[in-house]
């Protein structure tokens, strides 16, 4: 600590001895030990105090990096989240595009074979007795054509899948 040799030590001990003579050298060398140890106690109190606070200073620099990078995952999570919703609202208009679509092809379809079905059941609807409403003869005239097959235009007829059953338990 002092950097002091056991030659220097011995030479202070006997000018020690000699200023303080034999009497009262045994209490001023407890004198002594007893302000070193106090200063060596100081001395590690303050260096485990630097230490706690570095330790600490490195912690919260720690806990504000960690932080900043929940904040950085957060914001990208959210974008995220947001494209991912972006996508899939832009799919739901396609496919909402597309049944309408479908829906208009199949309204096409049907119309002229629901209008001759209509034209055909109006001549034998008004043979029918008049206390049939509107209601009713509309109806009619949709269940009638309804029961005629209808074939979408450009589309084959889809043919029947074999039921293969269950697999053969045995080997």
């Amino acid at each position: 600590m002092f950097d002091i040799g056991f030659s220097e030590l011995f030479i202070v001990a006997i000018v020690a001895l000699m200023v303080l003579g034999p009497e009262r050298l045994p209490r001023a060398a407890r004198f002594t030990g007893l302000w070193v140890r106090r200063a060596r106690a100081q001395w590690y109190s303050v260096k485990s105090e630097l230490e706690r606070e570095l330790a600490d200073d490195e912690l919260k620099r720690s806990l504000v990096r960690t932080r900043d990078e929940l904040r950085d995952l957060g914001a990208e999570l959210q974008n995220q989240g947001r494209e991912l919703h972006d996508d899939l609202r832009r799919e739901g208009q396609g496919i909402e595009k597309s049944v309408r679509h479908a829906e208009k092809s199949v309204k096409d379809a049907v119309a002229p074979v629901t209008r001759a079905a209509t034209t055909a059941a109006a001549p034998a609807l008004a043979q029918e007795p008049a206390e049939k409403d509107n209601g009713a003869i509309a109806d009619e005239a949709v269940a009638q054509s309804a029961s005629a097959e209808v074939e979408a235009p450009n589309q084959p007829a889809a043919e029947p899948v074999a039921d293969a059953g269950p697999p053969d338990p045995r080997p």
